[in-house]
């Protein structure tokens, strides 16, 4: 057919998502919810990482370009039933990808997406725990299409643009789709949105949330420092632990070198607002290329080739780098430095500087990716046993290679030497020199340049900084090689009254590599936890594993057009995998389909699941990080104990670093602390395989009295043992050792003196096989398209899911009880950051997640109607104050709605759709800075960008 159309087929078997028995069914026992190309095209989305993250099957962590702070790849990870990404398979064809960024795979190429949601590890193996979900590129396609597509916001900002050509051609030699896209997304800064523009904490008073502008950071805008209360009562400072604050007079001057009288007690005033340097948008742009082939060798051979490429440039910008002291651990300062006022020494067991390098500029971390997959192989048709058989032998490769660069960090090796010795003027040129020995000019350090860290607008630090900082960037260069070997056969074994039982089988063989190559910039010390650049630090990975399997699946029909039983059909799994560095795992899976009458089906499925660990948790190095703390369990302590190790026990101790203190309240002079994530092997932790049991039971009604009408709804429950948990959590690396687990306690380490004595100066988080997860829910699905009517054709369709529960036991054993999140909005700080991929452990399990459309076509005329959103929810103030109201904010329905319109031209075979997302302008739950690392909300299940206006024109050839 011309014009683009795919050429009609009569019915026959095909394979749906979760079997390789091939079926005329569509409806099995696998509960699969289906996102057709026509459907993406009407949301006018350029990516398909923002079609699927819709979906309401999807929730929990993910990642998408909204997310800045820990995100700026540009990519789309996304999970089913809240188990994160990396327990949700993804496959383009039926095929195990190496890339999960779902930005990668060519939205112009798919023809429609089957999303799995029960556990499928007999079916695929390791990761489909939460489900699959399965591109399907289009085939058999005749003519050419070109694409045009732009969009921006309605603060006229974070435009996008993007196009597409593709071309296709089938004949009775077979088929070949060709093409290449590619769009831009321009950037949005936190200040351009009212709800984002300032850090902000919240507060409660009386049940009901306040929201001071408040720029919550250690590192404020001018340097600060502390050297104990006894200096700060000479300021007038009445609360311990205050710091003291350089004079913005001091600071605009550039006044070198500072006294003390240029200091006063640090306010509110003084904060620095790092969010409006920030992103809450990252900017990225993407080119695709494709390549779908199918050539008939005979009549019953095949050779088929899918080939797609993606080169893809993001970044993410976060507030200028911090420096200083206890959290960083590098710095120091000498009492002798000839700019230092206080005269007494700044280092990890001494006084507290911290410097926040403002004439730098804010940090930039640029990323580039490329990916290549290639799906070869040959398939054909075989009679064996009297029954028609399929058979296909190929090979699956994919290499994805990542650049990293750090840009405008200062050299911390450059700047440390010029502050950390003694330093004087020297009368006979008038210039500060590095000296040995304080005082004595025949000690001069050659090559020692100081300067004025007390002032980091003085002329000594900006040429320092600079110097120390337009360097070339760090660089990570990371590529990943995935090969997959496989063949496999389906078909007939004999008849039975009620049909024929089939078979598939086959086996596969996997090997997956990763390497790096660090540079000397950004290249961890794992003694002091940082790098020549101080942060965004890295280390060596190289590892890799290879994987045997062997899989059978067998369908048997068992009855047939009988009372009450007009079908009843058994489904067998079984897939044994063996793994070279953990060994052998056996997953099965039993499903069952009976339809008492034709309009009705009954469907329920029981399987094990499994995940086995990647090469990053095993093979991993320690790599710097950046997490907060809950609650110290040291606060208080008037004993020894091995989490405690330099702690007073006169019960005075307070960490400083901790968000919330042990009545439950905000510590407002919460810091970062300093750690290493780090591999099972680095960490001498064993590691295994998560595993675990999938079940899933419904009900699919399609009543032939109304035509058209079809629903379902999927009771389904999934609980994992043995999580695996890259970067145990700190808080659960202190818990564990406080009760007593001491293979915990040699990843703390504390200051041992001084004024600090007792402060946590690095933690170790290790890769672990640590607690149990347990989510289960209902899904509810119903599509209706209604008869034809005079003034169009309508079709509603609705999709639903009620997470019942989300129960997470982060460390069994341990002081820290189990997590009932379902309808909560994650916190930092505790340990739900040991199963949330986003940054800082930020989740979100709300009760109920829809999506509601309404769709019309009239002759040339279309338009369609969406609404999606999230019931009421809640966020705790505190882990330990969870039955506290004072500590309980409540959030209302989020509901957003989307409108297009299309337009067909038909003779010149041009459709013209133009839409608005977030029609009314919703605004994000506002959480407040401590509860987010992105924007004062959750960019992951949040809009943040506002009503945004879109076009795209469509021509076909």
């Amino acid at each position: 057919s011309q014009n683009g159309q795919q050429q009609p087929q009569t019915l026959q078997t095909i394979v749906v998502t979760g079997s390789h028995i091939r079926r005329v069914d569509l409806e099995t026992d696998n509960p699969v919810v289906a996102v057709t190309a026509q459907q993406i095209q009407a949301t006018g989305a350029l990516t398909l990482g923002d079609v699927i993250q819709r979906l309401p099957v999807i929730t929990g962590g993910l990642q998408n370009p909204s997310i800045n702070n820990a995100g700026g790849s540009g990519s789309t990870l996304v999970g089913l039933r809240g188990l994160g990404f990396s327990r949700t398979l993804i496959l383009v064809d039926g095929e195990r990808i190496n890339n999960k960024d779902l930005n990668t795979i060519p939205t112009v190429a798919v023809e429609r997406v089957e999303v799995l949601t029960s556990g499928a590890s007999a079916i695929y193996g390791s990761d489909a725990i939460g489900g699959v979900i399965n591109f399907i590129l289009k085939s058999n396609y005749q003519g050419a299409q070109f694409t045009a597509n732009y969009g921006i916001s309605d603060h006229d900002d974070g435009a996008r643009r993007g196009g597409s050509f593709m071309f296709g051609q089938t004949s009775d030699k077979g088929s070949i789709l060709a093409g290449v896209s590619y769009n831009k997304f321009d950037s949005i800064l936190q200040a351009n949105r009212p709800f984002a523009a300032s850090v902000q904490t919240v507060t409660t008073s009386g049940g009901h949330l306040i929201y001071p502008i408040v720029a919550a950071t250690s590192y404020n805008l001018r340097d600060t420092v502390y050297v104990g209360d006894a200096l700060n009562a000479q300021f007038g400072c009445s609360t311990p632990g205050q710091t003291l604050s350089l004079n913005q007079d001091v600071f605009n001057s550039g006044k070198s070198p500072t006294g003390p009288g240029d200091y006063h007690c640090l306010t509110a005033a003084d904060a620095y607002n790092f969010a409006a340097v920030n992103y809450i948008y990252t900017p990225n742009e993407r080119t695709n290329a494709f390549l779908k082939g199918v050539y008939h060798l005979s009549d019953n051979v095949d050779f088929y080739a899918t080939l797609y490429h993606n080169k893809t440039s993001s970044s993410a910008q976060l507030a200028p780098a911090v420096f200083g002291v206890p959290t960083t651990g590098v710095l120091t300062v000498s009492k002798d430095n000839y700019y230092n006022p206080f005269h007494v020494d700044f280092s990890p067991s001494g006084a507290d500087l911290h410097l926040r390098m403002l004439p730098i500029g804010p940090r930039v971390f640029s990323n580039g990716n490329t990916t290549d997959q290639l799906m070869t192989g040959f398939r054909g048709n075989v009679n064996l046993f009297g029954q028609n058989w399929q058979w296909d032998v190929g090979y699956n490769y994919g290499h994805t290679s990542t650049i990293n660069a750090a840009i405008n960090f200062p050299n911390q090796t450059a700047i440390l030497q010029g502050i950390a010795n003694p330093s004087m003027l020297d009368p006979a040129t008038g210039q500060v020199v590095c000296v040995s020995q304080a005082g004595n000019l025949n000690t001069i350090i050659d090559g020692c340049t100081p300067w004025d860290p007390f002032n980091l607008n003085s002329p000594s630090a900006k040429a320092v900084l600079g110097s120390a900082s337009s360097a070339a960037p760090g660089l990570v260069d990371t590529w990943t090689i995935q090969r997959v070997y496989h063949a496999g056969i389906s078909g007939g074994l004999f008849d039975l009254p009620a049909g024929t039982t089939q078979l598939a089988a086959g086996v596969a063989y996997q090997k997956l590599y990763t390497n790096n190559v660090v540079g000397q910039s950004l290249l961890l010390d794992p003694t002091t936890a940082s790098c020549q650049l101080g942060s965004a630090c890295s280390a060596h990975l190289q590892g890799g594993y290879t994987v045997k399997e062997a899989y059978a699946e067998l369908y048997l029909p068992l009855l047939k057009d009988l009372p009450f039983i007009n079908g009843l059909n058994l489904t067998l799994s079984d897939r044994f995998s063996k793994y070279s560095d953990f060994g052998s795992t056996n997953n099965w899976k039993v499903g069952l389909e009976w339809r008492p009458i034709q309009d009705l089906l009954l469907r329920g499925t029981v399987a094990s699941v499994f995940r086995a660990p990647t090469i990053g948790n095993i093979f991993g190095a320690p790599v710097s990080s950046a997490p907060f703390l809950g609650h110290d369990p040291c606060d208080g302590i008037t004993a020894a104990n091995p989490a405690c190790v330099g702690v007073p026990t006169d019960g005075s101790f307070v960490n400083n670093a901790e968000q919330f203190r042990s009545d439950g309240s905000k510590n407002p002079q919460a810091q970062q602390l300093s750690a290493l994530t780090s591999g099972s092997q680095a960490a001498g932790f064993p590691l295994g395989p998560e595993q675990g049991k999938s079940f899933d039971f419904g009900v699919v009604y399609s009543p032939h009295f109304v035509p058209g009408l079809s629903a379902s709804v999927d009771f389904w429950r999934i609980y994992l043992n043995d999580t695996i948990t890259p970067g145990v959590g700190v808080q659960t690396v202190l818990d564990q050792c406080f009760a007593g687990v001491l293979t915990y306690c040699p990843l703390i380490t504390r200051a041992q003196s001084g004024v600090n004595a007792g402060q946590l100066i690095k933690v170790i988080q290790p890769t672990a096989n640590l607690g149990r997860f347990d989510v289960k829910g209902v899904d509810l699905a119903a599509n209706y398209r209604l008869p034809q009517f005079s003034f169009g054709q309508f079709n509603i369709g609705l999709q639903a899911t009620y997470m019942q529960q989300v129960k997470i036991n982060s460390a069994p054993g341990s002081t820290t009880p189990a997590y009932s999140v379902a309808g909560v909005m994650g916190w930092f700080g505790s340990d739900l950051a040991n199963v949330c991929p986003s940054a800082g452990g930020m989740c979100f399990y709300p009760r109920v997640r829809g999506q509601v459309s309404v769709d019309w076509q009239l002759g040339p005329w279309s338009a369609g109607w969406r609404m999606q959103g999230t019931s009421p929810f809640e966020m705790y103030g505190a882990p330990d104050a969870q039955k506290d109201v004072e500590n309980l904010w409540r959030y209302g329905t989020y509901i957003y709605n989307d409108l297009n319109v299309g337009y067909n031209i038909e003779p010149i075979n041009t459709m013209v759709q133009v839409g608005i997302n977030n029609v009314f302008d919703k605004q994000p739950p506002f959480l407040g800075g401590f509860r987010s690392l992105n924007s004062n909300t959750d960019p992951e299940d949040f809009d943040t960008i506002g009503r945004y206006y879109w076009a795209r024109v469509t021509v076909k050839f």
